[in-house]
Protein backbone atom coordinates (compact mmCIF):
# COMPACT_ATOMS: atom_id res chain seq x y z
CA UNK A 1 0.00 0.00 0.00
CA UNK A 2 1.25 3.48 -0.89
CA UNK A 3 2.73 5.49 1.97
CA UNK A 4 0.77 8.54 3.11
CA UNK A 5 2.88 11.70 2.79
CA UNK A 6 0.45 14.01 4.61
CA UNK A 7 -2.95 13.59 6.25
CA UNK A 8 -5.25 16.43 7.25
CA UNK A 9 -8.19 18.55 6.11
CA UNK A 10 -9.03 20.79 3.18
CA UNK A 11 -10.86 23.95 4.23
CA UNK A 12 -13.07 25.21 1.40
CA UNK A 13 -15.18 28.11 2.72
CA UNK A 14 -17.32 26.54 5.44
CA UNK A 15 -16.80 23.08 3.95
CA UNK A 16 -14.02 20.98 5.51
CA UNK A 17 -13.18 17.42 4.51
CA UNK A 18 -10.27 15.04 5.26
CA UNK A 19 -7.73 14.06 2.60
CA UNK A 20 -4.50 12.16 2.20
CA UNK A 21 -1.52 12.98 0.02
CA UNK A 22 0.51 10.34 -1.81
CA UNK A 23 3.68 10.86 -3.83
CA UNK A 24 2.72 11.17 -7.50
CA UNK A 25 6.15 10.40 -8.91
CA UNK A 26 9.58 9.14 -7.93
CA UNK A 27 12.78 9.39 -9.91
CA UNK A 28 14.23 5.98 -10.79
CA UNK A 29 17.99 5.51 -10.84
CA UNK A 30 20.57 2.79 -10.43
CA UNK A 31 21.55 2.50 -6.76
CA UNK A 32 25.27 2.19 -6.06
CA UNK A 33 26.73 1.28 -2.66
CA UNK A 34 29.95 2.72 -1.31
CA UNK A 35 32.60 -0.02 -0.92
CA UNK A 36 36.13 -0.26 0.42
CA UNK A 37 38.35 -0.51 -2.65
CA UNK A 38 40.68 -3.00 -0.90
CA UNK A 39 38.19 -5.76 -0.04
CA UNK A 40 34.83 -4.51 -1.48
CA UNK A 41 33.20 -4.48 1.95
CA UNK A 42 30.36 -2.04 2.61
CA UNK A 43 31.33 1.36 4.02
CA UNK A 44 29.01 2.83 6.62
CA UNK A 45 28.56 6.47 7.58
CA UNK A 46 30.09 7.42 10.93
CA UNK A 47 28.92 10.42 12.98
CA UNK A 48 32.00 12.09 14.38
CA UNK A 49 32.54 14.72 17.08
CA UNK A 50 35.32 17.07 16.01
CA UNK A 51 35.97 18.46 19.53
CA UNK A 52 36.27 15.06 21.23
CA UNK A 53 37.91 13.50 18.18
CA UNK A 54 35.79 10.33 18.35
CA UNK A 55 32.69 8.72 16.81
CA UNK A 56 29.33 9.26 18.55
CA UNK A 57 25.91 7.55 18.43
CA UNK A 58 23.00 8.96 16.45
CA UNK A 59 21.07 9.33 19.73
CA UNK A 60 23.66 11.90 20.92
CA UNK A 61 22.94 14.26 18.02
CA UNK A 62 20.67 17.32 18.34
CA UNK A 63 19.58 20.04 15.88
CA UNK A 64 21.42 23.34 16.14
CA UNK A 65 21.07 26.66 14.29
CA UNK A 66 24.29 28.65 13.97
CA UNK A 67 23.69 32.24 15.13
CA UNK A 68 27.34 33.29 14.84
CA UNK A 69 30.65 31.54 14.26
CA UNK A 70 30.67 28.50 16.57
CA UNK A 71 27.54 29.62 18.45
CA UNK A 72 24.34 27.57 18.17
CA UNK A 73 20.75 27.56 19.38
CA UNK A 74 19.64 23.98 20.04
CA UNK A 75 16.08 23.06 19.00
CA UNK A 76 14.39 19.71 19.64
CA UNK A 77 11.53 18.01 17.79
CA UNK A 78 8.96 18.67 20.53
CA UNK A 79 9.67 22.41 20.36
CA UNK A 80 9.20 22.33 16.59
CA UNK A 81 5.83 20.59 17.02
CA UNK A 82 4.69 23.31 19.43
CA UNK A 83 5.24 26.10 16.91
CA UNK A 84 3.83 24.24 13.86
CA UNK A 85 1.23 26.45 12.09
CA UNK A 86 -2.42 25.48 11.69
CA UNK A 87 -1.67 24.49 8.09
CA UNK A 88 0.20 21.44 9.43
CA UNK A 89 -3.23 19.84 9.92
CA UNK A 90 -5.57 21.92 7.74
CA UNK A 91 -4.93 22.96 4.18
CA UNK A 92 -6.48 26.41 3.82
CA UNK A 93 -7.69 27.41 0.36
CA UNK A 94 -6.71 31.07 0.00
CA UNK A 95 -7.85 31.74 -3.57
CA UNK A 96 -8.82 30.27 -6.93
CA UNK A 97 -7.06 31.07 -10.20
CA UNK A 98 -7.74 30.30 -13.83
CA UNK A 99 -6.24 26.98 -14.86
CA UNK A 100 -3.67 28.57 -17.19
CA UNK A 101 -2.18 31.42 -15.14
CA UNK A 102 0.43 29.70 -12.92
CA UNK A 103 3.72 29.33 -14.78
CA UNK A 104 5.13 25.76 -14.51
CA UNK A 105 8.46 27.22 -13.38
CA UNK A 106 6.88 27.47 -9.91
CA UNK A 107 6.08 23.72 -9.74
CA UNK A 108 8.24 21.82 -7.24
CA UNK A 109 6.79 18.38 -6.31
CA UNK A 110 3.56 16.56 -7.19
CA UNK A 111 1.17 14.55 -4.98
CA UNK A 112 -2.07 12.66 -5.54
CA UNK A 113 -4.91 13.95 -3.38
CA UNK A 114 -7.26 11.24 -2.12
CA UNK A 115 -10.37 11.44 0.10
CA UNK A 116 -10.05 10.15 3.65
CA UNK A 117 -12.80 8.13 5.34
CA UNK A 118 -16.32 9.11 4.26
CA UNK A 119 -15.24 12.33 2.49
CA UNK A 120 -16.04 11.08 -1.02
CA UNK A 121 -18.98 13.47 -1.53
CA UNK A 122 -17.29 16.77 -0.52
CA UNK A 123 -14.16 15.60 -2.38
CA UNK A 124 -16.19 15.13 -5.58
CA UNK A 125 -18.01 18.42 -5.03
CA UNK A 126 -14.71 20.28 -4.77
CA UNK A 127 -13.29 18.44 -7.80
CA UNK A 128 -16.30 19.15 -10.01
CA UNK A 129 -16.33 22.81 -8.98
CA UNK A 130 -12.73 23.10 -10.22
CA UNK A 131 -13.48 21.23 -13.45
CA UNK A 132 -16.62 23.16 -14.34
CA UNK A 133 -15.18 26.60 -13.55
CA UNK A 134 -11.78 25.78 -15.14
CA UNK A 135 -10.03 26.99 -12.01
CA UNK A 136 -7.24 25.70 -9.79
CA UNK A 137 -7.07 26.17 -6.03
CA UNK A 138 -4.19 27.91 -4.26
CA UNK A 139 -3.69 26.83 -0.64
CA UNK A 140 -1.16 26.84 2.20
CA UNK A 141 0.15 23.59 3.63
CA UNK A 142 2.85 22.85 6.23
CA UNK A 143 4.84 19.62 5.84
CA UNK A 144 8.46 18.46 5.65
CA UNK A 145 9.68 21.26 7.88
CA UNK A 146 8.26 24.23 5.97
CA UNK A 147 5.01 25.90 4.96
CA UNK A 148 4.28 25.51 1.27
CA UNK A 149 2.10 27.39 -1.15
CA UNK A 150 0.37 24.66 -3.17
CA UNK A 151 -1.80 24.36 -6.26
CA UNK A 152 -4.62 21.79 -6.46
CA UNK A 153 -5.99 20.84 -9.85
CA UNK A 154 -8.23 18.19 -11.44
CA UNK A 155 -6.44 15.18 -12.89
CA UNK A 156 -8.11 12.21 -14.64
CA UNK A 157 -11.18 12.20 -12.41
CA UNK A 158 -9.19 12.88 -9.23
CA UNK A 159 -7.00 15.72 -7.96
CA UNK A 160 -3.28 16.43 -7.92
CA UNK A 161 -1.43 18.84 -5.65
CA UNK A 162 1.77 20.64 -6.62
CA UNK A 163 3.98 22.38 -4.08
CA UNK A 164 5.16 25.70 -5.49
CA UNK A 165 8.42 27.58 -5.14
CA UNK A 166 8.21 30.98 -3.48
CA UNK A 167 9.02 34.01 -5.62
CA UNK A 168 12.36 34.58 -3.86
CA UNK A 169 13.39 30.96 -4.51
CA UNK A 170 13.45 31.44 -8.28
CA UNK A 171 16.98 32.10 -9.50
CA UNK A 172 16.24 35.09 -11.71
CA UNK A 173 19.94 35.94 -11.93
CA UNK A 174 20.51 32.66 -13.82
CA UNK A 175 18.02 33.56 -16.54
CA UNK A 176 19.43 34.23 -20.00
CA UNK A 177 19.29 37.91 -21.07
CA UNK A 178 16.61 38.90 -23.54
CA UNK A 179 17.74 39.52 -27.10
CA UNK A 180 16.59 42.70 -28.81
CA UNK A 181 17.75 41.67 -32.29
CA UNK A 182 15.11 41.33 -35.02
CA UNK A 183 15.25 38.02 -36.85
CA UNK A 184 14.83 37.67 -40.63
CA UNK A 185 11.21 36.66 -41.46
CA UNK A 186 12.44 33.84 -43.72
CA UNK A 187 14.30 32.17 -40.84
CA UNK A 188 11.32 32.59 -38.50
CA UNK A 189 9.03 31.10 -41.16
CA UNK A 190 11.24 28.03 -41.56
CA UNK A 191 11.62 27.61 -37.79
CA UNK A 192 7.81 27.68 -37.45
CA UNK A 193 7.55 25.06 -40.19
CA UNK A 194 9.99 22.82 -38.32
CA UNK A 195 7.99 23.18 -35.10
CA UNK A 196 4.74 22.25 -36.83
CA UNK A 197 6.46 19.40 -38.65
CA UNK A 198 7.54 17.88 -35.32
CA UNK A 199 4.29 18.70 -33.51
CA UNK A 200 2.26 15.80 -32.11
CA UNK A 201 0.62 14.39 -29.02
CA UNK A 202 2.68 14.05 -25.85
CA UNK A 203 3.11 10.32 -25.22
CA UNK A 204 5.06 9.83 -21.96
CA UNK A 205 5.44 6.08 -22.52
CA UNK A 206 7.68 6.75 -25.52
CA UNK A 207 10.38 8.39 -23.39
CA UNK A 208 12.92 6.47 -21.36
CA UNK A 209 16.14 7.07 -19.46
CA UNK A 210 18.85 5.89 -21.83
CA UNK A 211 21.57 6.74 -19.30
CA UNK A 212 20.05 4.41 -16.70
CA UNK A 213 19.67 1.71 -19.36
CA UNK A 214 23.34 2.12 -20.31
CA UNK A 215 24.40 1.74 -16.66
CA UNK A 216 22.29 -1.41 -16.31
CA UNK A 217 23.84 -2.79 -19.51
CA UNK A 218 27.34 -1.94 -18.22
CA UNK A 219 26.65 -3.81 -14.96
CA UNK A 220 25.31 -6.83 -16.84
CA UNK A 221 28.33 -6.90 -19.15
CA UNK A 222 30.79 -6.70 -16.27
CA UNK A 223 28.85 -9.35 -14.34
CA UNK A 224 29.17 -11.72 -17.30
CA UNK A 225 32.84 -10.85 -17.89
CA UNK A 226 32.17 -9.20 -21.21
CA UNK A 227 33.92 -6.04 -22.47
CA UNK A 228 32.06 -2.82 -21.78
CA UNK A 229 30.51 -1.36 -24.94
CA UNK A 230 31.02 2.39 -25.20
CA UNK A 231 28.31 4.76 -26.42
CA UNK A 232 29.31 6.69 -29.51
CA UNK A 233 29.21 10.45 -28.85
CA UNK A 234 26.94 12.46 -31.18
CA UNK A 235 28.58 14.47 -33.90
CA UNK A 236 27.47 18.08 -33.74
CA UNK A 237 28.90 20.49 -36.27
CA UNK A 238 28.62 24.24 -35.56
CA UNK A 239 25.82 26.00 -37.44
CA UNK A 240 27.33 28.22 -40.14
CA UNK A 241 24.28 28.94 -42.30
CA UNK A 242 21.12 29.04 -40.19
CA UNK A 243 18.75 28.99 -43.17
CA UNK A 244 20.49 25.95 -44.66
CA UNK A 245 20.46 24.18 -41.26
CA UNK A 246 16.70 24.80 -40.91
CA UNK A 247 16.01 23.51 -44.43
CA UNK A 248 18.02 20.33 -43.80
CA UNK A 249 16.29 19.81 -40.45
CA UNK A 250 12.92 20.13 -42.13
CA UNK A 251 13.85 17.55 -44.73
CA UNK A 252 15.46 15.06 -42.34
CA UNK A 253 13.06 15.19 -39.39
CA UNK A 254 10.07 12.77 -39.33
CA UNK A 255 6.70 14.44 -38.97
CA UNK A 256 5.37 14.40 -35.44
CA UNK A 257 1.69 14.91 -36.19
CA UNK A 258 -0.92 15.16 -38.93
CA UNK A 259 -1.31 18.89 -38.50
CA UNK A 260 2.42 19.39 -38.95
CA UNK A 261 2.49 17.31 -42.14
CA UNK A 262 -0.46 19.17 -43.64
CA UNK A 263 0.78 22.69 -42.99
CA UNK A 264 4.50 22.23 -43.47
CA UNK A 265 4.42 21.93 -47.26
CA UNK A 266 3.07 25.45 -47.89
CA UNK A 267 5.48 27.25 -45.55
CA UNK A 268 8.50 25.19 -46.55
CA UNK A 269 7.80 25.82 -50.24
CA UNK A 270 7.41 29.55 -49.63
CA UNK A 271 10.62 29.72 -47.57
CA UNK A 272 12.68 27.81 -50.14
CA UNK A 273 11.42 29.97 -52.98
CA UNK A 274 12.34 33.19 -51.16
Amino acid sequence: MAAVVWKGFVSFGLVTFPVRLFAAARAEHVQFHMLHRKDLSRVREVWYCTDENKPIDRSDIVKGYETSKGKYVVVDDEELKKIAPATAATMDIVQFVRNDVVDPIYFESSYYVGPEGNAAKPYQLFLQALELTKHHAIAKLAMHGREHVVLIRPYAGTMVLHTLYYQDELREANRAPKSASKLPPKEVDLAMSLVEHLAGSFRPSEFHDSYRENIERLIEQKQKGRPVSATAPPRKAPVIDLMEALKRSLTAAPAGGKKGRNSVAKKAKRARAA
